[in-house]
């Protein structure tokens, strides 16, 4: 199929889109006037919908990114919070509970869920997946040895359900991993590699208890003293499955077959060519009530440019003519801030299994503000499209700065242009932060910072605004505990351009730990 270069406007969508009830008017874009002194004013986004063949894409810019700042308090003192309290997640105590029982490392995790996003428990056994490692392994070794496992749990298994009974660590029984050794390995052409690993992914569970695990397959090339022989090889792939629950608990089988579905392209998207540090991967698929029977993807990718030759654009500053605070073309692109030009993709599966993709022009870039927009996702709400994504506070371009958290823009549609939450600036859910200080390391927390800077990663919004994330790192540098368990749920209110913490969620905002609840259940005939 050849994909349309022209900007199409998505004609039709007010229908469509209006079935779910909601108006498609775009927010007022924020006035000049209303810029903070000393600091340039947000690009103005239409929030207008666009086809998704279309070549339009939205972009997070500098002048957008530049609002954390803006809204952060330049006079917190150390250790203090620097952030709105309304954008910035509850403080998580130092003494939380252990999901795995010290089983297993545990942190990216995503639920079993249908092409809504509406999240399953079967024959009443709530079902996540994991990305988990071997406590043998030091914390920060995780990454290039990850699996995913399964967790499952009595549905109701979680404070503040009623009828629930109260489990302090989410109340999840590990299962085990999805895959046998070897099998996620053979999609490889070349088999040399020193070690291979399973990354982030979305699961679809179908009536009849099959499930497709869309995943992130990747393989790395060392040598002896874990140089880069080559270029790490990631590549989105898919499996299939079934569950099968009954009262005993929950078991999968399948999963034995791999499918290489995407390779990251070198047109939209960046590849080891073009940088041996690219991203390419979390591949998260749904369907759009505005294309009946079309099922999307949207991943994490790299703005495809040569490292050492990406430059930003003026759009990419997204400055407004005339603002006095705004920085020049040439001024970024010799910063160094070229080095961070994250992107969100989209694909379109072209056949019913789901086995065949074609690549789409991204939907969101970051060009010169983040080099990360992990697990992107879409939630719909109110007749508007939710883009979420997440990334570090050590990914931000030169010039910028930004937590650890959330990040969300609202459309019309899948390809909209998208108008950042919060102020302009895209911040939705932040850990407590000061902006003031250093960062540090997760490892090595940097003095001044607040004991919750590093407390929650690899947010995961669910229906109705709740939020799960892992926890890495809480406390002061001469007082710090590390995590590798999921954290406490917690609950955003989504309206319109808006997303503020519901402290009257939980206590004072905190949820149970490691709580994925489901809102549907699921009685396939073959999995009990």
């Amino acid at each position: 199929m050849t994909i349309t270069r022209t900007r199409r406007r998505l004609l039709g969508a007010a229908v469509a889109i209006g079935a779910l009830g909601a108006s498609l008017l775009a927010t007022p874009a924020i006035a000049a006037s209303d810029a903070v002194p000393g600091f340039p004013a947000p690009t103005e986004h239409t929030q207008e919908a666009y086809d998704p063949l279309s070549d339009f894409t939205a972009k997070w810019t500098r002048a957008d990114a530049m609002q954390i700042q803006a809204m952060s308090d330049p006079n917190a003192a150390p250790r203090e919070n620097s952030l709105p309290e309304e954008y910035t997640m509850p403080t998580i105590p130092q003494d939380f509970p252990d999901m795995s029982n010290e089983q297993v490392w545990v942190w990216d995790t995503w639920p079993l869920t249908d092409e809504k996003a509406n999240q399953y428990r079967v024959n009443g056994w709530e079902i996540i997946f994991s990305l988990v490692a071997d406590r043998s392994l030091g914390f920060d070794e995780r990454h290039h040895y990850a699996k995913i496992g399964y967790f499952y749990r009595p549905a109701g298994t979680a404070p503040g359900n009623e009828g629930g009974e109260y489990a302090e660590n989410g109340g999840w029984t590990y299962g085990g991993l999805v895959f046998d050794e070897g099998v996620t390995g053979t999609i490889f052409e070349d088999q040399s590699y020193s070690h291979q690993t399973q990354w982030s992914g979305s699961a679809r569970v179908y009536p009849n208890g099959e499930i497709k695990l869309f995943f992130t397959d990747v393989a790395f090339y060392r040598d002896e003293n874990g140089q880069d022989i080559k270029p790490y090889d990631p590549r989105i792939a898919l499996s299939v499955g079934h569950v099968h629950a009954n009262k005993n608990g929950v078991k999968l089988t399948g999963f034995d077959k791999v499918h290489d579905l995407l390779q990251a392209d070198g047109e939209y998207y960046q590849t080891a060519e073009q940088n041996p540090f690219f991203n390419f991967r979390d591949p998260f698929t749904f369907e759009d009530p505005a294309h009946p029977g079309e099922t999307f993807m949207v991943f994490e990718g790299n703005t495809a440019m040569p490292r050492d030759e990406a430059y930003c654009t003026e759009e990419d500053l997204g400055y407004r003519e005339g603002d006095p605070y705004a920085e020049t073309v040439e001024e970024v692109n010799a910063s160094g801030a070229t080095y961070q030009i994250g992107n969100v993709g989209l694909a379109r599966a072209t056949n019913k299994d789901l086995t065949e993709w074609e690549f789409l022009p991204p939907i969101l870039s970051a060009n010169c503000v983040t080099d990360q927009t992990e697990r992107p996702q879409i939630y719909m709400q109110d007749g508007k499209y939710y883009l979420f994504t997440i990334s570090h506070r050590h990914t931000y371009a030169a010039g910028l700065d930004g937590p650890e958290g959330v990040y969300g823009f609202v459309g019309d549609g899948i390809r909209s242009d998208y108008q950042p939450l919060n102020r302009g600036s895209g911040l939705a859910l932040a850990s407590p932060s000061n902006l003031n200080y250093a960062v540090g390391h997760p490892f090595d927390p940097d003095y001044n910072q607040h004991p919750g800077q590093f407390q929650a990663y690899s947010h995961y919004v669910m229906p109705n605004g709740l939020v799960q994330s892992f926890i890495d790192t809480i406390g002061t540098k001469d007082d710090f505990r590390r995590g590798g368990t999921l954290g406490p749920t917690v609950r955003i209110e989504i309206d319109g351009d808006t997303a503020t913490v519901d402290r009257t969620y939980g206590d004072n905002g905190l949820g149970g730990y490691a709580d994925i609840p489901s809102n549907l259940e699921l009685k396939p005939q073959n999995s009990r």
